[in-house]
Parts: structure tokens; C-alpha cells; sequence
């Protein structure tokens, strides 16, 4: 089981104007791979607050992998991947780039997407896009793959596999 966070980015949902969905969808894609939800907040397109509530889901919370969704547009207040680039230590670039990549299979505006994922400590931060659809299609892009990416992380198993 994964100890994961959703941080949704959203002027209206922090302010109770908007609905979540795209949450919802994370949860519900992910539950029945085993993953356990224990943060879930949901925060205005701040950098400053993005990247204080990012650091507080990996270094206080310690959790094994945080979901973000939304700002990753081309919208000035789009600000979601520069807050992240800021937190994480390592990149992990196949990651967005294989949502993109499936995503490009559905539609061209894919490839608008300014996505990153990153480690922290023993945390994997992946942005998501906003919409329900899109993280649908991400989630099906990486979830193939993610939980052995998690194990690595967390050290129950090796990188080529063995042992």
C-alpha cells in the first residue's frame, strides 16, 4: 500500500466556487491499485503555497507520492510546475513525458502541457493536468509502471529488478 496526497490547484475550489473532480478521479483510479489517500487539499495558484504545502506533504507528512492537478497550463497563473521544480531534488522526466506522449494519441493540445515530476527525499511529485480527462489519460499513461517506480523509492526493491 502507497501512502499518497492530492494537492489540487485552484483559484475557485479554495475559494468553494468549483467542484473538484479531477481529485475525485485520482482517488478513484488509484484506490484499487492499493494506494491510501492521507492528504488531500486544495489551494489557490500561489507558488509560495504550492511549494510550502508540497514540502509539508513530502517532509512532514512523508508520504510515498503526491498528486498535483492543475496550473500546468499556459495561463499566467499557471505556476504549478515552477513551484515543484523548485522542491524537487531529482527529476524524473519520463514520467511527463509518457503522459504526453498517450495523451498526444487523444489530441494535439497534449502537448501543451508544461507537467514535470520530481523526487523528494522519499517522495515522488507528479503533476497532473486539471481536468477529469486528463487525469484519466495520465493516470492510464503512467499506473503501469508507477508502483515498481514507488517501490524503488521506498527501497523494497532494486532498480534492475533484483533482490
Amino acid at each position: 500500500m502507497y501512502r499518497a496526497g492530492i494537492l489540487i490547484m485552484s483559484d475557485k475550489g479554495s475559494r468553494g466556487e468549483r467542484e473538484d473532480r479531477s481529485g475525485r478521479e485520482i482517488m478513484d483510479m488509484l484506490a484499487e491499485s492499493g494506494y491510501q489517500f492521507e492528504y488531500y487539499e486544495i489551494i489557490p495558484d500561489e507558488r509560495e503555497v504550492i511549494q510550502a504545502r508540497l514540502i509539508h506533504a513530502c517532509d512532514q507528512l512523508r508520504l510515498d507520492v503526491v498528486f498535483t492537478s492543475g496550473g500546468t497550463g499556459f495561463s499566467r497563473r499557471d505556476v504549478t510546475p515552477e513551484a515543484t521544480l523548485a522542491v524537487i531534488e531529482r527529476l524524473t522526466p519520463g514520467i511527463p513525458e509518457a503522459i504526453r506522449h498517450y495523451g498526444m494519441d487523444k489530441t494535439p493540445k497534449a502537448m501543451l502541457s508544461r507537467a514535470v515530476a520530481g523526487i523528494r527525499g522519499g517522495t515522488l511529485i507528479i503533476n497532473l493536468p486539471g481536468s477529469v480527462k486528463g487525469v484519466r489519460e495520465s493516470l492510464e499513461a503512467v499506473l503501469p509502471a508507477l508502483g515498481h517506480g514507488l517501490e524503488i523509492i521506498i527501497g523494497s526493491a532494486t532498480e534492475c529488478g533484483q533482490g
